[in-house]
């Protein structure tokens, strides 16, 4: 069944080390990178700090992007 268009939003916390903030619906009729920034500032209430590293990814690729398997050799 398909959701709705949305975002997982994540923090760099350092180095390679990511917190996943939550998942927060895309905003329509924005481009995207805005719809982007909305993201991350409605997954951390408006406080995302200058100078933090965030991630916001299109929900379908964040599922995507686990569904994996062997390769057919």
């Amino acid at each position: 069944m398909p959701t709705a268009p949305g975002f997982v939003v994540l923090r760099q916390l350092g180095g390679d080390q990511w917190e996943l903030l939550g998942e927060v619906p895309r905003k329509r009729g924005l481009p995207a990178r805005a719809a982007r920034t909305q993201a991350i500032l409605d997954a951390t209430n408006g406080k995302a700090a200058d100078g933090e590293v965030y991630a916001a990814v299109l929900r379908s690729e964040w599922r995507i992007a686990g569904e994996w398997g062997p390769l057919n050799r």
